[in-house]
């Protein structure tokens, strides 16, 4: 029985090649991602800017969701995270701290009080305040900083100096990226987000590793062919598995962008963002990158350096 192919196995496209215009294109969305990360700035959501959570308890026992959600938006008060939690019709409302102090946030308070006592029993009300934000800031930057030196370290052990560069710069390179998303999209950036760029952080190790192993065992078999060749081989060897995993993981994100529900919607929509990025990235970034990382064949590499030193001794002769 012959297996499905997504991607035919004796392709011969050259990958490579399109470099002249995926550099370009990567380098413009990257400087983009700077400027407006140091001019607009991230939509950081309640995790970050503080609020108010409030909690409550469905009285006949089964919370209505889409009901609660609608009654918060119409308050027209920016962003409210809904959610459902426990058992038996436990709902959790966080508002995002108002302007106009103290007495803005508690206006608010009694409104939603006003707006849901008749269905549901208030538990608490609590109040995240900039300080404790402050520390989810850092300890979110710090699991981003944490994660990527441990993918430095792994790397590192893992294949050769110029491979590992060319993974590292591929991985940052999809970073940016997610962040240039958040940023250009406006898609509320919160502790959720944090785990998402962590997910790709390793679907996109996941996607260059697997191409820069087959770089590594086509540098053994193959002592005396053109890098670019060589590179274009790798991809194409591994180009049916990179879009079968691509294509069933963005499927299933898919499927939570549409039925997910508002709740986990934003982290569907960067995931699969991040799934198309990482899969863009191994083949037109990371792989590519390895040219001018100075990857090269044994023969290759031997007869290059043999070329450069009978240019230095007809300098010296002349």
């Amino acid at each position: 029985m012959r297996l499905i192919r997504l991607f035919p196995d004796d392709s011969k496209f050259r990958f490579v090649r399109w470099r002249v215009l995926s550099f370009p294109f990567s380098a413009f969305i990257t400087v983009t991602t700077v400027v407006l990360f140091l001019t607009v700035g991230l939509n950081f959501g309640i995790d970050f800017t503080g609020g108010t959570l409030m909690e409550m308890q469905a009285k006949s026992g089964q919370a209505d969701l889409a009901t609660v959600r609608s009654t918060a938006h119409s308050f027209e008060v920016g962003e409210v995270e809904v959610q459902e939690f426990g058992q038996g019709g436990q709902v959790s409302v966080r508002f995002r701290t108002q302007p106009g102090g103290e007495g803005a946030q508690s206006a608010l308070v009694q409104k939603a009080r006003a707006a849901f006592e008749s269905n549901y029993e208030i538990r608490r009300v609590e109040t995240v305040g900039p300080r404790v934000s402050g520390e989810l800031v850092q300890s979110g930057t710090l699991g981003v900083v944490l994660s990527i030196v441990s993918v430095l370290v792994y790397l590192w052990f893992r294949f050769e100096f110029n491979l590992a560069l060319g993974a590292v710069i591929g991985t940052l390179h999809d970073i940016v990226l997610t962040v240039g998303f958040f940023l250009i999209t406006r898609e509320e950036f919160n502790m959720t987000s944090i785990a998402a760029i962590l997910t790709i952080v390793g679907y996109s190790l996941n996607e260059t590793v697997v191409v820069f192993d087959r770089t590594r065992e086509l540098l053994r078999k193959y002592k005396n062919i053109p890098t670019e060749e060589l590179l274009d081989l790798s991809i194409n060897s591994t180009m049916s598995r990179t879009v079968m995993t691509a294509t069933t993981t963005a499927l299933s994100l898919l499927a939570l962008v549409l039925f997910g529900g508002q709740a986990i919607q934003g982290f569907a929509n960067v995931m699969l963002f991040g799934v198309v990025i990482c899969t863009y990235s191994a083949i037109f970034v990371s792989t590519p990158m390895l040219i001018y990382l100075g990857v090269k064949t044994s023969a290759r590499a031997a007869a290059d350096a043999k070329a450069e030193a009978d240019a230095k001794a007809a300098q010296v002769g002349a």
